[in-house]
């Protein structure tokens, strides 16, 4: 079977579904080949960003449900199987025990294991409490053919933020906001980071390096918080490694960077896009300068720039190619030349998109 120009990838999965697994592409795969032995390969998947919405009772917010399903059914159906999955963050929309429990439910349908990472819409309502007992620990390592797991809890904040609330409720919706004056902006913290430093004080500096996280441990643009307080300190801790790749959530965008020896790469969510701020907002931001901008979600396609990638590890540096609906496919490379991830695609500036008719 292939797949037509005509066809999109949602009636191509109702009609794949039909067929052998071995005819569905992955959702966001990783493919690291780099492992213990030379020549190693082995592959794991990533989902994140679905912010399922409790309305009352039984009922959630019908988009939202549909994304996860969408991410769910694909990995059921990939070939070859994937080692593991990687949830990335902000399964629910107000952190309740409804929301986390439907996703966990959508989730386990998925039959390898997953590891997953805390957004601040899942940690805010309770600080994690309910995540710890139902879902996985805030932060911790692990090893998988021969390269090392970090995953960070980068969404913590300020103790005093965090008390200036008078219910968890108005706490959780103050955090949730995007462009936000009351917000207040996150970091990994210092008992973490020191953490951090002897988790790695064991691994060998030769060792490839894969670090997990909400949000990106960079600073973007801090009136959205796409920011991380201390993301300098953890860069500092990373440094050594020859091997850095270190992905994200919680933008809901195409976005790549590259900071001396680490490689930043963001997932989409199956949820919905956000905006660049360059082009939305026009505030002073540090958004990488290779990254194309776009205004806004088209609100005639909800899954426009939502969807899903595959990505190649190979010699330490990432190779993604983003599925996104209704919209252009792309590939993000890492050039040799430039020392940077390039997009294919739209990198060079005559042949970008103009923001305002990207859609």
């Amino acid at each position: 079977m292939s797949l037509n120009k005509s066809m999109n990838r949602r009636s191509f999965l109702k009609t794949a579904a039909a067929f052998t697994a071995s005819s569905v592409l992955p959702l966001n795969f990783v493919e690291v080949c780099w492992g213990k032995n030379k020549g190693e390969k082995f592959t794991f998947g990533v989902i994140s960003d679905s912010h399922l919405t409790h309305i009352k009772g039984t009922k959630f917010v019908n988009n939202f449900d549909k994304g996860l399903e969408q991410a769910v059914a694909e990995v059921s159906l990939s070939f070859p199987e994937p080692d593991f999955i990687v949830f990335g963050g902000d399964l629910a929309q107000l952190g309740k025990k409804e929301e986390l429990d439907h996703g966990l439910e959508m989730l386990s349908k998925i039959e390898v294991p997953i590891r997953y990472v805390i957004g601040e819409h899942d940690y805010y309502l309770d600080m994690g409490q309910y995540w710890q007992e139902k879902v996985s620990k805030l932060y911790y390592s692990f090893d998988h053919k021969g390269v090392h797991f970090v995953t960070l809890n980068s969404i913590r904040t300020y103790e005093k933020w965090i008390k200036r609330w008078p219910t968890p409720k108005e706490r959780m919706l103050a955090m949730a906001r995007l462009d936000n004056p009351q917000g207040s902006p996150f970091m990994v913290g210092k008992e973490q980071i020191e953490w951090l430093r002897k988790d790695l004080s064991k691994v060998s500096h030769d060792t490839p390096l894969i670090v997990f996280s909400h949000s990106p441990l960079y600073k973007v643009f801090k009136p959205w918080n796409f920011w991380t307080d201390d993301a300098e300190e953890i860069q500092a801790v990373l440094k050594p490694f020859k091997q850095v790749n270190v992905f994200h959530g919680h933008v809901h965008q195409v976005l790549y960077n590259q900071i001396g020896n680490i490689s930043f790469q963001a997932w989409m969510s199956t949820a919905w896009p956000w905006p660049y701020p360059v082009s939305y907002d026009q505030k002073a931001n540090m958004v990488p300068k290779q990254t194309v901008f776009m205004n806004r979600a088209d609100p005639f396609h909800e899954r426009d720039a939502t969807g899903w990638s595959q990505i190649t590890m190979e010699g330490g540096r990432g190779s993604q190619h983003f599925d996104l609906w209704e919209n252009t496919s792309r590939t993000v490379r890492f050039d040799k030349k430039a020392g940077q991830a390039v997009d294919e695609q739209y990198q060079a500036p005559g042949k970008r998109i103009p923001p305002q008719t990207h859609y």
